[in-house]
C-alpha cells in the first residue's frame, strides 16, 4: 500500500617545423644553383639578380606551405576540409555546457534544456517542451548514445562520479494509452501507484512492486509532478506530463553515495520541472 502526499508551491607547433624546412631546403637549393650561375657569369649584377630571384623564390614557397599545411591541419584533425574554422571556434567553448548556467550563490547551477536541441532519438518527431532542473557545481552533462542501454527514449544523462547520476526519459503519451489530450496531464494517465507500476519497471528494468518506499504529489504552476523514492535500487523518479510527452526524472546514485549524499539528490529530483 502506497501513502501518497500533496504538496505546491511555486517555482520561483609541427606546421611551423614543416614550413621552416621547406624555407631551408629551397633557400640551399637556390644557393647551388646561385653559386653554379655565379661562377658562370661572375658577375655582381648577375649575382644580385640570382639573390633576388632566391628570395621571391623561397617567399613563394613558403606561402604555399603555409597553406598547404593549414589545410592538411583541417583535414586530418577533423576528418574533411572546411570544417576546420567551425570546430576551432566551437572549441574555444569547451566546458561550457549547453543550457547550464553559472553556479548561483549556492554553488548549484541550473540547467534548462535548449530550445534548438534535437528531439532526440526514438521520442517522435514532434518538439519537446523544455525542461529544467538544478545541480550542485561539479555534475557535467555525459553524452547518451543511440547504442544507450537504458533505452532509445533517453533524452539526457548527467553525472558527478562522487555523487550520483541522473537521467531523463522523454516517451510519447499515446505509446502508453490513446485516449490522452495533446495537452496531456498525468493524472490523465493515471494515479500516482498506477504510473509507479507501469512505468518503475522502464527505469529500474525490473518490478517495482515492494520497492516503492514513498510516494507524493506535488503541483508547480498549475503541473502536478508524481515523485516516488524506490530502493533497491536506490532512486528518487519525478513523473510529468506536457504537450504528447511523458517525462520520467531520474536520480540515482550508489549505496554509499545515498548515503553520503542523499538531501543533494532528494533536492535535484525536487527540482524537476516542464517549462
Amino acid at each position: 500500500m502506497i501513502t501518497i502526499s500533496y504538496t505546491s508551491c511555486c517555482l520561483a607547433g609541427t606546421n611551423n617545423q614543416q614550413i621552416v624546412a621547406s624555407k631551408h631546403f629551397v633557400a640551399n637549393s637556390a644557393s647551388e644553383k646561385g653559386g653554379s650561375l655565379v661562377k658562370a657569369g661572375a658577375g655582381s649584377t648577375e649575382r644580385e639578380t640570382v639573390n633576388e630571384e632566391s628570395e621571391r623564390l623561397i617567399q613563394a614557397v613558403s606561402r604555399r606551405s603555409a597553406m598547404a599545411s593549414a589545410m592538411s591541419l583541417a583535414t586530418t584533425a577533423f576528418g574533411f576540409p572546411g570544417v576546420g574554422l567551425a570546430v576551432v571556434k566551437q572549441g574555444l567553448l569547451a566546458g561550457r555546457v549547453p543550457g547550464l548556467s553559472e553556479p548561483n550563490e549556492q554553488g548549484w547551477r541550473t540547467y534548462r534544456r535548449p530550445d534548438d536541441k534535437s528531439g532526440g532519438h526514438g521520442v517522435g518527431w514532434s518538439p519537446i517542451i523544455p525542461y529544467a532542473f538544478s545541480v550542485p557545481d561539479g555534475w557535467e552533462e555525459v553524452p547518451v548514445s543511440i547504442a544507450d542501454l537504458g533505452g532509445t527514449e533517453i533524452d539526457l544523462r548527467f553525472a558527478n562520479s562522487q555523487e550520483g547520476r541522473l537521467f531523463v526519459i522523454v516517451a510519447p503519451v499515446r505509446r502508453f494509452a490513446d485516449n490522452i489530450s495533446d495537452d496531456a496531464k498525468i493524472e490523465e494517465i493515471g494515479e500516482p501507484d498506477k504510473v509507479i507500476g507501469a512505468f518503475g519497471p522502464e527505469v529500474i528494468g525490473e518490478n517495482v512492486e515492494g520497492k516503492v518506499l514513498s510516494a507524493q504529489v506535488a503541483e508547480h504552476s498549475g503541473r502536478k509532478y508524481y515523485q516516488f523514492e524506490l530502493e533497491p535500487p536506490h532512486i528518487f523518479i519525478t513523473a510529468t506530463a506536457a504537450g504528447n510527452r511523458l517525462y520520467l526524472f531520474n536520480v540515482t546514485g550508489s549505496g554509499l553515495q545515498w548515503k553520503r549524499h542523499y538531501k543533494d539528490l532528494k533536492t535535484i529530483a525536487e527540482s524537476f520541472r516542464v517549462i
